[in-house]
């Protein structure tokens, strides 16, 4: 921990204050979100076709937000959205444990979603931009705090929710607000290239907000690498759908089968955390960035075979060699789930960069997230179509060969842009935005 500490200071204070800046808002987020279905079903009663649209809602806020909350970042600064994607947060979790009608529980869930779309397209674009040159480095330290935050959050959510689901509710809300008012004082202003029009060194106006998403639109080998990498995060978001569907149904609902999607849980994040430096500094000192891309997606894909290995395996009646089965091969799953995840990371949010060529990198990221995002929903809801029908079928094996696959196939095109070319960077001026 000393070395990570060490590393992180040895950055400018901005990119020191983004990371505190996401640890604290996964922190938020995570001690808070867990909990909510149960609160709205349990406490207030609603149904669960509410249930899911108050969810669904708040998904996609933010999905579908993402590109113009990129947008504004790159047309407005970088601080700006980011102080107006933690208020509007604060407001929203605060809501969400206040009021009890629909309607308001709908627009509590919708703030919460679309302050995600204003700050996290800026968070990415402002590190990207005051990392400079080291800017994988800076990414993989951030990995560890975003991973910190995930792991801390739902511990405290579970002893405040103990209390009163409103406490943990307000909480969240203070830590938001906290955050906010940091950033306002200590956040200094940045932009990147907005897409302003100049001409011997005059700014001649600035480009329309269509002209700006059309350029992005018609950046071929960016939209390629977005579809391509659809398949990690799909594979990386089954941590919480189908391992612990696979724990519950070996493991039941008791104690024993609590104790083994914990396991998952502290296998993904303390793994990042105390390997992602390691791993990113092995891959950068070896290969080139498509092919550690290659390598991340290939090890997310393999990462199913110990489940896939142990459906061969007989289902014991019950004892320690049950919960084993159980907690075993979905914990190497998760593992290796982590591993992918840590070697891809980095890279990718520097590809994301390099394809941009430097300008409107904040719209990218808007554009990248919600193209992921659909990748994601439809991914998720495949994934649990093909859960349910390998149940019925008595073909365990089934979904976990297709995750498997859907793994090697991404890995295989990322080795083909990377083979033709098409994840080089682009022509761009390579200075680096300056203070606003």
């Amino acid at each position: 921990m000393k070395s990570l500490f060490t590393q992180v200071r040895s950055y400018e204070r901005s990119v020191q204050l983004l990371m505190v800046n996401q640890f604290t808002i996964n922190l938020g987020f995570y001690m808070l979100m867990p909990y909510l279905a149960a609160h709205l079903s349990g406490t207030l009663g609603l149904a669960g076709w509410l249930v899911g649209l108050i969810l669904g809602v708040r998904n996609f806020s933010q999905q579908g937000m993402f590109l113009v909350g990129g947008t504004l970042a790159d047309r407005l600064g970088y601080k700006p959205l980011i102080i107006a994607g933690c208020v509007l947060r604060t407001v929203g979790f605060a809501a969400l444990g206040l009021v009890e009608s629909l309607p308001a529980l709908l627009a509590a869930s919708a703030a919460t979603g679309l302050a995600g779309a204003l700050f996290n397209p800026a968070v990415r674009a402002y590190l990207a931009a005051d990392a400079g040159e080291r800017r994988v480095e800076a990414f993989a330290l951030f990995n560890i705090f975003y991973q910190g935050g995930i792991l801390l959050g739902p511990l405290v959510g579970m002893v405040l929710t103990g209390i009163d689901f409103r406490v943990t509710c307000l909480v969240a809300a203070a830590i938001f607000a906290v955050l906010s008012v940091v950033q306002i004082r200590a956040l200094p202003p940045r932009r990147g290239d907005n897409g302003d029009n100049t001409k011997d060194g005059q700014d001649t106006g600035r480009e329309s907000v269509l002209s700006q998403w059309r350029e992005v639109v018609a950046n071929r080998p960016f939209l390629l690498f977005s579809v391509a990498m659809i398949g990690s995060y799909v594979l990386s978001f089954q941590v919480y759908l189908a391992l612990p569907l696979e724990v519950r149904r070996l493991g039941g609902e008791g104690e024993s089968g609590t104790a083994a999607v914990a396991l998952l849980f502290a296998v993904s994040g303390l793994s990042t955390i105390l390997g992602q430096t390691k791993v990113t500094a092995w891959c950068k000192a070896r290969m080139e960035p498509g092919r550690a891309l290659t390598w991340g997606l290939f090890s997310m894909g393999v990462a199913f075979a110990p489940l896939l290995l142990a459906t061969a395996v007989p289902v014991p009646d019950g004892g320690v060699g049950r919960w084993l089965l159980a907690a075993v091969p979905p914990a190497l799953s998760a593992l290796l789930l982590a591993l992918g995840t840590m070697i891809a990371y980095p890279f990718e949010m520097d590809t994301i960069i390099r394809l941009s060529g430097n300008r409107l990198v904040a719209t990218h990221y808007g554009l990248y997230n919600t193209i992921c995002g659909v990748g994601i929903t439809l991914g998720n809801l495949l994934t649990g179509a093909a859960l349910d029908a390998a149940r019925a079928a008595g073909m365990s094996a089934l979904p976990w060969l297709a995750l498997l696959a859907l793994g090697l196939a991404c890995a295989v095109a990322l080795y083909g842009l990377h083979r033709t070319g098409r994840l080089a960077a682009l022509p761009a001026a390579e200075a680096r935005p300056a203070a606003a």
